[in-house]
C-alpha cells in the first residue's frame, strides 16, 4: 500500500496501481453522483466536474503526494454535490440559482435578441440548432427557449406541426418497440430469451429470408408482431 503515499520516486507497478485505484475510486464516485452529473453539465456538474478532475490529477503525475489526502478531498466533494442536489429538489430559490430558468430566444415567430445577448449565444448557433430540428423559418415558430442544459428546445405553430394520425382520425395501432438480439455478429442470449426463441430459430431465419450467417449481421431487430428486421454489413 505504499504507493497511496508520497514517496520521491515510484515504479512502474506503483504507477500503475496509483491509476487503477484513482480510476476505481472515481468510478464509483461517478455512481454515486448519479447518471445527472454525467448526462447534463449543469453549473453545478460543471463546477464539481473540474474541481474533481484537478484534485485526482495531481497524485497521479506527482509521486511526491499522497492519494489518501486527494481521496479524502473528493469524498467531502461528493458529499456536498449530493446535499446540493438534494437541497435544489426541496428549495426552490437554491433550485433556480443553480439551475437557471429557461430563456426565451423566439417568441411569435420573432427573434428576441436581447435574450440572445443574455443567454451568449449568437444568431449562427440558434439557427443551427433550429435546422437540426427542421425548422426552416423563424416565423413558423411559436415559441424556442434556451435550456439550462444548453440545448434549445422549439415549439412550432399548430398549422406548422406533422400531422398525426390522431389528427387524421385512423384508428390507433399498437407500438412495438423492437429489441436487438444480433449485434455486430453476435447473438444476444439474454433478449433472445425474452421472446422464448432459440439460437437454432435465428440462424434458420437468416437462412431462409436471407441467405446469410449469424458473423453476417451487423445488427438484427425484432418487434412484438415477430417482424424481423436484418441489416447487414456492407
Amino acid at each position: 500500500m505504499d504507493f497511496l503515499y508520497g514517496q520521491e520516486s515510484l515504479n512502474a507497478i506503483q504507477w500503475i496501481l496509483r491509476a487503477v485505484v484513482a480510476f476505481i475510486f472515481l468510478f464509483f464516485a461517478a455512481k454515486i453522483m448519479g447518471q445527472r452529473s454525467i448526462s447534463q453539465l449543469g453549473l453545478l456538474d460543471f463546477a464539481m466536474a473540474i474541481t474533481v478532475g484537478n484534485i485526482i490529477a495531481h497524485p497521479l503525475s506527482d509521486e511526491g503526494l499522497g492519494m489518501g489526502g486527494s481521496m479524502i478531498t473528493m469524498s467531502v466533494l461528493i458529499l456536498l454535490y449530493i446535499a446540493c442536489i438534494y437541497l435544489s429538489l426541496k428549495w426552490i430559490s437554491f433550485r433556480h440559482f443553480i439551475e437557471p430558468t429557461p430563456i426565451p430566444l423566439i417568441k411569435n415567430g420573432k427573434i428576441l435578441s436581447k435574450n440572445l445577448t443574455k443567454a451568449r449565444i449568437s444568431i449562427d448557433y440558434l439557427l443551427s440548432e433550429l435546422r437540426k430540428e427542421k425548422v426552416d423559418d423563424i416565423e413558423k415558430v411559436a415559441f424556442a427557449f434556451w435550456e439550462p442544459d444548453g440545448s434549445i428546445s422549439s415549439f412550432l405553430y399548430p398549422e406548422n406541426q406533422t400531422l398525426t394520425p390522431k389528427d387524421m382520425n385512423l384508428p390507433k395501432q399498437p407500438y412495438s418497440l423492437p429489441v436487438a438480439i444480433i449485434k455486430e455478429g453476435k447473438i444476444d442470449y439474454h433478449q433472445l430469451n425474452k421472446i422464448s426463441q432459440n439460437e437454432d430459430w435465428i440462424v434458420n431465419e437468416l437462412q431462409s429470408t436471407h441467405q446469410v450467417g449469424i458473423q453476417d449481421v451487423l445488427l438484427a431487430t425484432i418487434d412484438q408482431q415477430a417482424n424481423l428486421q436484418v441489416y447487414l454489413y456492407n
